[in-house]
């Protein structure tokens, strides 16, 4: 059976992407309390290693673009694949505190590479008409990596948390594998020059007219990532079987399925209305998560109220930010990325400080209760219709 097109770029894409983000991104956090129990680490260095991971995604962020303008945007979902690989293999065999740092931080760069060069791959290489299609297969690529990670997870509960990473390392050579296999080379794109002085005028145009968006992409990845970094700690603390931290990971993921009608909600709702009801979303279930993680029922119903909000807070800020700046999207996606991945590094470091004094359960609701207040305060922003075409991007 012979794929099309969109097929064969769309599942080439859900393999890097689904190793990237669902795995390699997030792993550090799904076996942070073995970490702290194998190599007896403080918590301020567990955090600083967390704020470093997401370090690398923003550096692999922002060196995808120029490696696209010299080399084409398959090659930095190659180097994202290559990195993911070689990070989990480092911290599969890491002795030392530094070199298990090095390794988790290589690993979560991955996902920086890969994320933005698929929008142009697909632009490039797809008929306009089975864009959508790719887009959607390429999308569903974190919640089926989630979902994989949990499995992992359950796997090694009887051995070790190495092999969780040993099984991302695999998984990431055969994405980059398939990836070569199914995405064709383009050529680099064709860019005009332009001063210094211009370049400058249009960030700041550009970042003018992003405002509430990248306020959203601050509140949004710092929520989303403390989520990720300690749901394993405050469960593995409490008295639910071990099963229950692959599980919800695993629940995450299949939930976070239904961010493939996230376009057709942002249609009916408008994009604004979307993401603030994310951000409710998401900090209703950190307050799950925070207040009652000895519950199963809780737990379960946490992991899916998360991975909603989750993947569906993410798949609208690629439509938001193309509504409100339709003319340079890309680069208005991207803007938002880079605001919301210093947000990840600066998050966990300071969860980590604050933890020892004042505890993973209350850290927890008062991240939910700033979650919930931003996304009011977005639904407030949108009622008050003061400035539309900022805001929803419709009348």
């Amino acid at each position: 059976m012979r794929l099309s097109g969109a097929s064969r770029v769309g599942l080439a894409g859900a393999a890097v992407v689904g190793v990237a983000f669902g795995m390699a991104r997030y792993a550090y956090g799904l076996t942070l309390p073995n970490i702290r129990q194998d190599l007896g680490l403080p918590e301020v260095v567990l955090g600083l290693i967390a704020s470093a991971t997401f370090a690398g995604y923003l550096a692999g962020l922002l060196l995808a673009g120029p490696l696209t303008a010299r080399r084409g945007p398959r090659a930095p979902t190659s180097v994202g694949g290559a990195c993911g690989a070689l990070g989990a293999v480092v911290v599969t065999f890491a002795p030392s505190p530094g070199l298990l740092a090095a390794g988790a931080v290589l690993a979560g760069s991955a996902g920086g590479w890969v994320w933005a060069p698929y929008s142009d791959i697909v632009t490039r290489t797809v008929p306009q008409r089975q864009q959508p299609k790719a887009l959607a297969i390429i999308t569903t690529g974190t919640s089926g990596g989630l979902v994989l990670l949990g499995g992992l997870a359950i796997l090694a509960a009887s051995a070790s948390w190495r092999l969780v990473w040993g099984g991302i390392a695999l998984a990431a050579v055969a994405a980059a594998v398939v990836n070569l296999r199914l995405v064709p080379r383009t050529e680099p794109p064709a860019r005009p020059a332009a001063g210094s002085g211009g370049r400058r005028s249009a960030i700041f145009s550009l970042l003018a007219a992003l405002r509430v968006p990248v306020g959203y992409s601050v509140v949004y990845f710092a929520v989303v990532t403390i989520y990720f970094t300690y749901a394993a700690d405050i469960l593995s603390s409490g008295s639910l079987p071990a099963a229950a931290v692959p599980a919800l990971y695993a629940a995450v993921g299949i939930s976070g399925v239904v961010a493939l009608a996230t376009g057709g909600l942002a249609q009916r709702l408008g994009s604004a209305r979307v993401a603030a009801l994310c951000l409710v979303t998401v900090g209703a279930a950190l307050a799950l998560l925070g207040l009652a993680s000895d519950s199963l029922a809780a737990t379960v119903v946490s992991a899916c109220t998360f991975g909603v909000g989750y993947m569906t807070g993410s798949a609208v800020l690629a439509v938001w930010t193309a509504e409100v700046v339709p003319e340079r999207a890309g680069a208005a996606f991207t803007a938002c990325l880079v605001v919301g991945a210093v947000s990840s590094v600066v998050a966990p470091a300071l969860a980590g400080a604050v933890i020892p004094g004042f505890g993973l359960g209350p850290l927890l609701v008062v991240t939910a209760a700033a979650s919930l207040l931003s996304g009011v305060g977005l639904l407030l922003l949108c009622r008050s219709k003061r400035s539309p075409g900022t805001v929803t991007g419709r009348p």
